[in-house]
């Protein structure tokens, strides 16, 4: 059967042809890019896999049965049309890495068992509709990346950024608000400040002179007294901009 309406029909041959030995040694199954418009059937014959990538289709549903793929620890959904995840998808305890970026998922959809997945390492929830994050992902202590760009986010929950683990937040291009950015920014100022290097103890007399003369400096620089400038004068531009700007407004009004 062709691809049609129903997108292209997966059957245990195609599947079975679809298997790839990754570089770990594990048995791969890639049904990516092939025009599935729902969850083939038929793979949960092939349920021992240890990959499963079913990324850039048009499935919008992932059935409960998803949790037959007990050996599963890499599962790669993303660019599908998924609005919500089943679950059945927090039984999966041996899942290392979770790509489920470019769908349609909201956070009601987010189900909350996700925080069943202990040893998740890697997972990305980039361009969804997530207007929140759920404090239950803090029980993810094993995550070491989390993507999260794009989406509606206004928040993230401090147990989820605080994780012991993590390593790399990915959050662009979300709707923060400013005092949430000067917070950030302030604090990894404090970061700096709190920085120490070496020890005063293990410096010779020359190098700490030389640091403690360049922690002076914007102390020295403050206490100066700004010496009073001649303001520039642009004699040849300030006549042109201003007639620019009447100009543009005569213009605008015609």
């Amino acid at each position: 059967k062709g691809k049609g309406q129903k997108g292209k029909k997966i059957t245990l041959k195609i599947a079975k042809n679809s298997i790839r030995i990754s570089f770990d040694g594990g048995r791969r199954l890639d049904l990516s890019h092939m025009g599935i418009t729902t969850f083939p059937k038929c793979i949960l014959k092939l349920a021992d896999v240890d990959e499963l990538d079913l990324s850039r289709n048009m499935l919008k549903k992932i059935p409960s049965s998803i949790q037959k793929f007990q050996k599963l620890r890499w599962l790669d959904l993303h660019s599908n049309q998924l609005e919500e995840l089943p679950k059945a998808i927090g039984t999966l305890k041996n899942l290392f890495y979770l790509n489920i970026c470019n769908n349609k998922l909201t956070t009601k959809k987010l189900p909350e068992e996700l925080n069943l997945l202990k040893n998740l390492c890697i997972l990305n929830l980039g361009l969804n509709c997530l207007d929140s994050i759920p404090t239950s992902l803090g029980a993810l202590k094993e995550l070491k990346e989390l993507s999260l760009f794009d989406n509606a986010l206004t928040t993230i929950p401090n147990n989820v950024k605080n994780l012991p683990n993590l390593k790399k937040l990915n959050a662009k291009r979300n709707p923060f608000p400013d005092s949430t950015k000067q917070e950030e920014h302030a604090d990894s100022i404090k970061c700096i400040e709190n920085l120490y290097l070496v020890q005063e103890k293990d410096l010779c007399s020359s190098c700490l002179k030389m640091c403690q003369d360049e922690r002076d400096k914007p102390n020295k620089l403050k206490n100066v007294t700004p010496r009073p400038s001649k303001k520039p004068s642009f004699p040849l531009l300030l006549t042109p901009n201003s007639s620019a700007k009447h100009n543009q407004e005569e213009w605008r009004l015609k």
